[in-house]
């Protein structure tokens, strides 16, 4: 097993992750199997109790691990389905050792960070790294690890101390550490400064690690002269020295990487050059400059209690990108706070009250994301509403699903007083309840969690033609309340149609609106399982019905992007290729992607 460590210096936020998963789409391009562990030095045992606004969203994968979002960006960028164990924190090496100490395993003696913490550490990366993760039999190629935080940090040294001791172990030529560092440019001298990276790399010597490659965050590529300087001060040769400007896309990232051979400094660390090929990334390449040179837009009103960090939603983001590209429609996000489409905010501030209504109006379609407790749910009632009366476009997901059933109790059959128990446990129409096997008690991991299977109980309807009209599909869930089953019957006679069911039929999965171009609710979280060029079914669901291409895509089972001008069919597990079609003004607001000089993908 080869081992590729990526690392960051001087200040987070840098995109180790996007790196990471970026040299690990490299690495497969050359034709390695490559798998990926990320550490978080956190004392948290996973990311499922942690507020979206302290630490974006909750990523959950197949086994039900609630995990950092940086996994997100692993399972998009290689396309494969990690584990719970791919994601490492202080607190479960802790409660590891802890268990042991408590069995005894340590026959008495003296339990410390070293050797104690340090080998635990060790002995799971092992472990990890060989677990099969791309649906292949036998371990990986590579395994390429990411450890969080910046260097110096002090929750991260017995993870610095673990991996100095691993890089010794297994030897040169199977441990290959990236450090991602910054190169500023200070506006008053104008020029790019080295400085800052020395330090970094300094420390990192320090602490037992010695860089291989430097990946240096800047706005623009680096000069020449920068680069001899930090080949000169940082002990790395001039050909691993490697530059992450600023890029349209995070689509780019591996580009860049390729088209400066970080994957030949890579190999050449790893002693694997005789057993690779040059990197094939034409389908990704193609996907990234198409990406660039969409101009139709279609705007998203994206209705939430966490509008005011865009990572709380990334995976939401991302499969909504995928699917506008492959509709070819540039996306533009209108961030709408659910609770200024309330009466409390038009008494309180009726400026913020009316752009956010005037958002909400002016959006092609309407997306209720997942989330939890009662502030905003008036909200989110009143724009599932506003989606249902006016026809719009409309996908709730999770919470969103639940939304739309107590949105169609209060105004379709006039339960006034329709809720889900979680906001009024009193309520006399209980339309979402409490899942029987959660607890109330304890918040992390008691909720359903994972994947699970959904089977279609209309073959007709929208959901199962996205699907491709397959019998049931797999999906990541994570919620504590369920629409309650008892009211299911009064529901659909009033003509709510629960399209998909779990196994027992109880369960409602998806919802649809027949009389409705696209009203969906899903209880499953399908964002998480979106990839470039394979998008979520429903949310491509919902980009071509807010941009009017969904009778198009309901028509047949297969998608062919290959013509330039127009969409023609589907299947939900092809890889799409996708290209411009026309031209248009970009709208006065709303958060772009897939243009501009950002990095969102």
């Amino acid at each position: 097993m080869k081992y590729v460590l990526v690392t960051g210096g001087v200040v987070s936020g840098l995109g180790k992750g996007v790196t990471a998963s970026s040299i690990g789409l490299l690495l497969k391009a050359c034709g390695l199997r490559v798998t990926s562990i990320k550490i978080d030095p956190y004392l948290n045992t996973d990311a499922g109790t942690m507020s979206p606004f302290e630490h974006g969203e909750v990523f959950v994968l197949d086994d039900g691990g609630e995990v950092d979002l940086d996994l997100g960006n692993y399972e998009r960028f290689l396309d494969i389905k990690l584990t719970r164990d791919n994601n490492i924190t202080t607190g479960k090496i802790y409660q590891f050792v802890i268990d042991k100490e408590r069995r005894g395993d340590y026959l008495g003696k003296t339990v410390q960070v070293v050797p104690h913490i340090t080998d635990a550490i060790q002995e799971w990366i092992e472990r990890v790294a060989v677990i099969p993760v791309d649906g292949k039999e036998g371990p990986a190629d590579v395994c390429v690890i990411e450890l969080g935080g910046t260097i110096g940090d002090i929750e991260s040294m017995p993870f610095i101390e673990a991996l100095g001791q691993f890089s010794y172990r297994v030897g040169p030529g199977n441990f290959c550490l990236v450090h991602v560092s910054l190169v500023p440019v200070l506006n008053v001298v104008g020029e790019q400064k080295t400085k800052p990276t020395q330090h970094s790399v300094r420390g990192l010597r320090g602490l037992g690690l010695t860089p291989n490659i430097l990946a240096c965050r800047s706005a623009l590529p680096l000069e020449e002269n920068v680069k001899e300087k930090l080949s000169q001060f940082c002990h790395v040769p001039l050909a691993s020295i490697i530059t992450l400007y600023d890029v349209s896309n995070i689509w780019h990232i591996p580009l860049i990487l390729r088209d400066q051979k970080a994957h030949n400094a890579i190999l050449r660390a790893l002693n694997l050059h005789g057993n690779t090929r040059e990197p094939m990334l034409e389908e990704w390449t193609s996907m990234a400059k198409i990406c660039d040179t969409l101009h139709d837009p279609v705007r998203i009103a994206m209705v939430g209690k966490y509008t005011g960090l865009s990572d709380s939603y990334l995976s939401v983001l991302k499969a909504l990108l995928h699917a506008s590209v492959a509709c070819r429609r540039k996306l533009i996000i209108d961030w709408v706070p659910s609770t200024d489409l309330e009466d409390t905010t038009e008494q309180e501030s009726p400026d913020v009250h009316e752009a956010a209504w005037n958002l909400l109006k002016g959006a092609d379609g309407v997306l209720v994301p997942g989330g939890f407790g009662d502030r905003g749910v008036q909200g989110k009632i009143l724009a599932a509403k506003y989606a249902r009366e006016n026809n719009i476009p409309y996908l709730g997901i999770c919470l969103g699903m639940q939304i739309a059933v107590i949105e169609f109790a209060q105004n379709i059959m006039n339960w006034q007083d329709a809720n889900s128990t979680e906001f009024d446990p009193n309520t006399k129409h209980p339309c979402v309840i409490f899942m029987p096997e959660g607890s109330k008690t304890h918040m992390g991991g008691t909720m359903r969690l994972g994947s699970r299977r959904t089977y279609f109980h209309a073959k007709d309807c929208k959901s199962a033609k996205l699907y491709g009209n397959v019998n049931y599909v797999d999906e990541r869930h994570r919620h504590r309340y369920e629409v309650n089953p008892d009211l299911v019957m009064k529901l659909e006679k009033s003509g709510l149609a629960f399209v998909g069911k779990d196994e027992s039929g109880s369960r409602m999965e998806i919802l649809e609106l027949p009389s409705h171009p696209y009203y969906v609710g899903v209880q499953f979280h399908p964002e998480f399982k979106s990839r470039p060029g394979k998008p979520s079914a429903v949310f491509l669901g919902l980009i071509a019905a807010s941009c009017g291409q969904l009778d198009v895509l309901l028509k047949a089972p297969v998608v062919d992007y290959s013509l330039p001008s127009k969409l023609v069919t589907r299947n939900s597990y092809s890889t799409a290729k996708v290209y411009q079609n026309g031209h248009a003004k970009h709208p006065p607001n709303g958060t772009y992607y897939g243009n501009g000089n950002g990095v969102h993908a």
